[in-house]
């Protein structure tokens, strides 16, 4: 416990102090944020606003997690290290992603197909070694498991090698452009990253507290390094806080895809390393309903323009649009709603998924106990 309370407030302090540091380096070097052009043009003042904050986030959790350990006198785990791999690994694509928007001076980096390599190299290259038995405890418990999951694992849906890394990769590679797509008003992502990591650090703490190892029952959970992950958790938690100071609206600086993809990366893997793949969807809600939105705008747009089927079963004009922009908080803004009116019903819509979701874990421990 003394780990997770000294990785979680020293990552907040050296995030906070780090950050400030960061705007002023930044911005001396002209590493500002470009702006769409068909965006809401309250989003125009922004442009030459520092980017690639997520650097500090990376930093402080990776530094204060290994100091953590270092202070209480234990090794890493084989959970918490892939965990970090899996939050620097995506944490590079994104920087790559932002480093040639400032080089190129426009508002998309990367090629999709590009980024979606990096993603794929990473998710992949993680879900092989979390399945592998060469890290697998002295109980033969791999990091990861081969069974989907929900609060735990399902007995009967244990799927073949190939299939549970691909789907290990499916659930990386959407909840990191999840985080991604999200990321667009000052401090949506942040405080909703806030929420939900400091949902799973609670969630550790608890799986620890009922480790099957120390406490075997009906009720246990079969996890490797429960604590371990806690740590790691709450590392990131406190540097999303300490940032948070920092980009909330009017935002000095914006965490850009460097940050995005590292927390959406970070979220997914603590979905897979602690069994609770499906009780992700509910925890990070917020991030769902956001993407939903944008595949449903493309999905309509482009099926209204090349199908008369389609227009003629829906209503619709060639080139319909069911939301006025997308992603969803987009759209209300052009309906009219502040930045911070948004971003902070999202907050609150964030914070009762949290609730839900945590509520339903603890639920279904009571009914097996």
């Amino acid at each position: 416990m003394r780990a997770i309370l000294l990785s979680g407030g020293l990552s907040l302090i050296l995030s906070l102090l780090g950050t400030r540091v960061a705007i002023s380096v930044l911005s001396a070097k002209g590493y500002g944020q470009e702006i769409r052009d068909d965006g809401p043009t309250s989003h125009h003042t922004k442009r030459g606003t520092p980017t690639m904050g997520g650097i500090v986030i990376i930093l402080a959790s990776v530094l204060s997690y290994f100091v953590a350990k270092l202070v209480t006198g234990s090794l890493p785990s084989a959970s918490a290290l892939l965990l970090i791999f899996l939050f620097v690994g995506m944490g590079l694509v994104g920087f790559l992603d932002d480093f040639i928007k400032i080089y190129k001076q426009r508002s998309l980096g990367l090629r999709s197909k590009a980024k979606m390599v990096g993603q794929t190299f990473v998710a992949l290259a993680f879900g092989v070694l979390a399945l592998s038995p060469w890290l697998a405890d002295e109980n033969g418990r791999t990091p990861a498991s081969q069974k989907i999951s929900f609060i735990r694992e399902i007995d009967w849906l244990t799927l073949p090698s190939v299939l549970a890394v691909l789907l290990i990769w499916f659930i990386i590679a959407g909840t990191s452009n999840a985080v991604n797509l999200t990321d667009g008003l000052d401090g949506l992502a942040t405080g909703a990253s806030v929420m939900v990591f400091g949902a799973y650090t609670l969630v550790n703490i608890w799986q620890n507290n009922q480790f099957c190892q120390s406490t075997p029952s009906g009720s246990c959970y079969n996890v490797r390094d429960p604590l371990d992950l806690a740590v790691v958790a709450a590392a990131i938690t406190g540097a999303c806080f300490g940032f948070l100071w920092w980009n909330a609206s009017p935002a000095a600086i914006f965490m850009g895809d460097t940050g995005s993809l590292a927390l959406g990366g970070a979220l997914a893997g603590l979905a897979i390393l602690t069994r609770t793949e499906l009780l992700l969807v509910i925890l990070g809600g917020l991030f769902l309903v956001v993407t939903l939105s944008s595949m449903i705008q493309v999905s309509v747009f482009k099926a209204s323009r090349s199908s008369a089927a389609f227009r003629k079963v829906f209503r619709v004009q060639p080139g319909h649009r069911v939301f006025r922009m997308a992603p969803l908080h987009h759209h209300f803004e052009m309906l009219g709603w502040e930045q911070v009116t948004v971003v902070i019903r999202f907050w609150i819509i964030t914070g009762l998924c949290v609730v839900v979701g945590l509520g339903i874990f603890y639920a279904e421990w009571v009914v097996n106990v």
